[in-house]
């Protein structure tokens, strides 16, 4: 009897353990898709007709990052996606290095969206931790999600790679928000692959995506039906508890004897930003009482600005790529590559260009004789360079070059990378 009744507490015990640290092999959460895509300032102006017309059902759209950055084009974004029948969702870059600070940045988001009507789940993206442990992580992450259910009255839904799926996202986070799962390898490749989440609602699929209406690349995405919300009332009204807000779109009615030149100096931005954004056909005739929309608070030719951990340098007249690479201590390859350039012997003046995505490569200006300082990364069981590349926004190639690694698919727990 004895022996029977420990045997039962063992298998209870397993039981209780098994349930515990459960992980699934993940797959779609249904077999209804929609074509998706993910969009930021990063995009620069979208011509949403063109995007519908390629068979683009959904957007996500970025509304903020931190507890003050407004993103430039978001408001032009939504208005022009909902204008042209896309569904669309909004996602907040979480900065937070504790639990008031996302309390706070949930509080930012909310603000931002506020009177807008979503038809997806409010999304959290939260890849760079800034060197807070997996508990901390957990706790901002919960606090940020909880806020802004609250004051959004949505659901809300995580952003995350699969490694963060794997070793840092908890199960108590997974059994209660869904998943939208950024991996680049064949979706079928997932059958086999254990995570703390049974299913997700969306799958990023690449940040090299074309789509009709966008210059340069794009995440593309697949999003299944539990994407979308079952409450799409307009979000209430939020109080910026910070006061002030970096980066927003405003109407300007154009005076008599305004030039776009005079405009964009008054307002920090640059004649081709103000093309773009109005789609205007000949940048030398635009007419009192013509209202404009003006993204203030933006980079200005020759400055650099920093958001989501990069850098992006607004090229001046007589600047060539050479120079800017040299300044910043990268390769001209590397600017070449993470912004989709076809020549690198024709930049203009106002274009904007990505230095880096690294939220931890301390990139400052450089002289031409110092030496390159870089940042180290070791691998860790079950990384990826896929996975490592996200962390620290560069590209795969970028890190393949920059360490001589032969095989991209072989990399092994120990060895020491250079970011």
């Amino acid at each position: 009897m004895k022996k029977k009744i420990l045997i039962f507490l063992l298998i209870t015990t397993l039981i209780i353990f098994v349930n515990i640290n459960l992980t699934y092999a993940i797959t779609a959460s249904s077999s209804e898709e929609y074509q998706g895509i993910d969009v930021s300032d990063w995009q620069g102006y979208i011509d949403y007709s063109r995007v519908k017309a390629d068979g683009i059902d959904v957007v996500y759209i970025k509304a903020s990052q931190g507890d003050n950055i407004k993103d430039a084009y978001f408001e032009i974004n939504y208005e022009n996606a909902k204008a042209n029948g896309l569904k669309v969702g909004f996602y907040h870059f979480l900065t937070a290095t504790n639990t008031q600070e996302a309390e706070q940045e949930a509080t930012f988001f909310a603000s931002v969206i506020s009177g807008k009507t979503p038809d997806c789940k409010l999304a959290m993206d939260y890849e760079t931790f800034g060197g807070v442990g997996v508990d901390e992580i957990n706790r901002i992450a919960l606090t940020f999600l909880e806020t802004v259910e609250r004051l959004t009255n949505k659901e809300v839904i995580i952003y995350s790679d699969l490694y963060n799926s794997q070793n840092t996202f908890a199960t108590t986070l997974s059994q209660k928000y869904d998943l939208w799962l950024a991996y680049y390898e064949s979706a079928s490749n997932l059958i086999n692959i254990t995570t703390n989440w049974e299913n997700y609602v969306g799958l990023q699929y690449t940040d090299r995506g074309t789509v009709s209406g966008i210059d340069g690349n794009v995440d593309r995405d697949i999003y299944t039906k539990e994407i979308f919300l079952d409450d799409t009332e307009e979000i209430p009204n939020t109080e910026n508890l910070s006061g002030t807000i970096n980066s927003q779109t405003i109407d300007y009615t154009v005076q008599s004897g305004d030039t776009l030149y005079q405009i964009a100096n008054t307002y920090g931005t640059t004649v081709q930003e103000i093309v773009n954004m109005n789609q205007i056909e000949n940048p030398d005739l635009i007419y009192p009482g013509e209202v404009l929309k003006i993204l203030t608070n933006s980079t200005t030719p020759g400055s650099e600005t920093r958001g989501t951990g990069s850098i992006t340098y607004t090229v001046q007249r007589g600047n060539t790529l050479s120079q800017i690479a040299m300044a910043y201590g990268v390769s001209v390859e590397h600017i070449v590559e993470i912004n989709n350039i076809q020549n690198p012997n024709l930049i203009y003046p106002g274009q904007k260009l990505r230095i880096t995505d690294s939220s931890n490569t301390n990139l400052n200006p450089v002289n031409q004789n110092e030496n390159l300082q870089y940042s180290t990364y070791t691998v860790r069981r079950g990384d990826t360079l896929w996975g490592i590349s996200r962390r620290y926004g560069v590209s795969v190639r970028y890190l393949v070059r920059l360490n001589g690694i032969t095989n991209p698919r072989l990399i092994y727990p120990g060895r020491v990378l250079k970011i």
